[in-house]
């Protein structure tokens, strides 16, 4: 797998937008809502949860995304991650993304964690034979046990987050992306979840994660965004980023 030179540029976002489409009208049923579809009378707002977001990530930056909820953050990954494709502006990326957004995404909840595990991988771009190779150790590093044999569906949040990560850090991406990851582990698992962070870093691994908790960001990323209602407020050292953004969180609860 090729990755980029140290310092160079490997992803490039030039005035990122993404616009979504909500519905004004409160339908009672999906009968309702048919009959307005039909008719042409479905009355929308446009709520941009992007806005004229630029920015640049060189090979083995760790970059922590900060801001309150709804401020754009999950959005930003999903675009970045190709699940969305921005409104107007353009993302650039060449290699191979590493992605976990929202618990659960990307599994389905009927099959066990055992047939997840293809699942996730193959749709992250592996083979079934890369898989079968990695299988094991991913079931050693989630520490599933026998619940790896159960369907997902009666996993705890926790178990989701341990199984997400064991899949997207059983091979060396050129990207990972992490959204919440750390909020449903416990201690132990977060501890060895950032000392496999850290092993990425020294490979040249570039990293992008969300997180509320500042300890987190602070000690794992060499540098930090903050976004806030779509827009790109700051962009820094983690420490002062993270102080900016506590600052004026502070200040809006006071």
């Amino acid at each position: 797998m090729h990755l980029a030179a140290p310092g160079e540029t490997v992803l490039e976002l030039d005035r990122v937008s993404l616009c979504y489409r909500l519905a004004k009208q409160r339908l009672p049923s999906f009968k309702d809502y048919a009959i307005h579809w039909v008719k042409g009378t479905l009355v929308y707002e446009k709520f941009w949860a992007l806005s004229e977001v630029s920015f640049s990530v060189a090979r083995g930056e760790v970059v922590g995304i900060v801001g309150r909820n709804g401020a754009g953050k999950s959005s930003l990954l999903k675009v970045i991650s190709r699940v969305l494709e921005p409104t107007t502006g353009s993302v650039r990326f060449d290699g191979r993304l590493a992605p976990i957004l929202e618990l659960g995404t990307g599994f389905d909840h009927e099959l066990t964690g055992r047939e997840n595990i293809f699942l996730n991988g193959m749709l992250l771009g592996r083979t079934r034979r890369e898989i079968r190779e990695r299988i094991d150790a991913i079931v050693d590093y989630s520490e599933l046990g026998e619940f790896i044999e159960s369907p997902i569906r009666a996993y705890s949040s926790g178990m989701l987050g341990r199984l997400g990560f064991s899949i997207a850090s059983a091979w060396t991406p050129d990207l990972l992306i992490l959204d919440e990851v750390f909020a449903a582990g416990d201690a132990a698992f977060t501890r060895k979840c950032e000392k496999t962070l850290s092993d990425f870093r020294d490979a040249g691994v570039t990293i992008l994660l969300v997180s509320h908790s500042a300890p987190i960001v602070l000690e794992t990323c060499t540098r930090a965004l903050w976004l806030e209602r779509g827009k790109l407020i700051a962009d820094g050292k983690p420490e002062e980023v993270v102080a900016a953004y506590d600052k004026s969180t502070y200040e809006t609860a006071g």
